[in-house]
Formats: C-alpha cells, sequence, structure tokens
C-alpha cells in the first residue's frame, strides 16, 4: 500500500499540469483491492479545501467526488465512517472540517465540541464556548 498526498489527489482530478496529471493517473490506476493507496483523513480535508476554495468546485461536487473515493476499489480512505457522516453534514450546510472535527471528537469520547464559530454550532454538531462555561 501506498500514501496519496493531496498534491497527487488534486493533479489526477483538476488535470492543470498535464505531466503531473498523467503520472496521477498512472499511479492511480496500477492501486487495486489488494495493493490499495491510502487517503489519510488530513489528505481528504485538504483536498475538500483545495478543490472549494482554491478551484472553486461546488461543495456538491466534492462531496459527489468523495463518494466515488470511497466506493472506489483502488483506494482505502482513512476513518471512511467518519469521512461518510462528514458527507452527510455538508450535504446539510456543514462545512466538512468542521463535521470532520465533530465526528472525531465525539468519537473519541467528548461530550461536546467546543467552538466561536456560530455555523459549526448549526451544521456541525459543536457546542458554544459560552453554553460551556456557564
Amino acid at each position: 500500500m501506498i500514501g496519496l498526498d493531496t498534491n497527487v489527489l488534486a493533479r489526477f482530478i483538476v488535470r492543470d499540469d498535464q505531466a503531473q496529471a498523467a503520472a496521477a493517473t498512472k499511479l492511480l490506476e496500477a492501486r487495486t483491492k489488494t495493493d490499495p493507496a491510502l487517503v489519510p483523513l488530513v489528505t481528504l480535508v485538504e483536498l475538500w479545501w483545495v478543490l472549494t476554495k482554491h478551484y472553486d468546485f461546488p461543495k456538491a461536487q466534492v462531496a459527489d467526488l468523495v463518494d466515488k473515493m470511497l466506493a472506489t476499489e483502488g483506494l482505502q480512505l482513512s476513518e471512511p465512517d467518519v469521512v461518510r457522516g462528514a458527507v452527510e453534514k455538508v450535504r446539510s450546510g456543514a462545512d466538512f472540517a468542521d463535521a470532520v472535527i465533530a465526528a472525531l471528537a465525539m468519537r473519541s469520547g467528548c461530550d461536546a465540541v467546543a467552538t466561536f464559530d456560530r455555523k459549526a454550532i448549526r451544521r456541525a454538531g459543536m457546542r458554544a464556548v459560552a453554553e460551556l462555561i456557564r
């Protein structure tokens, strides 16, 4: 198994550098169910940011892309249940990174995830700092 950095996936998806896109394609097409490429969770969060902020991909398109990655035999995403849950929350308006943070914290036994971010409170299930210090 090999691990993948964000730039390999970005080149494969965006194809803005022909030589790197070709190399990424060759590398990814060689992966199999028995010899997959690992997509670490940090790589996936960074890829989400790159695609939505730098390349202006719509969140729904990136959510669909992540769903496809989860179903691809030659890819193994770390924390697939966290990823699936985060994608669901994104489809309801949450930020992907916020949803991942909340899911990982709750799975680790936290009672709440403290934040000042109002959108994360409403959409990712976090709690306001002020509420937690009363």
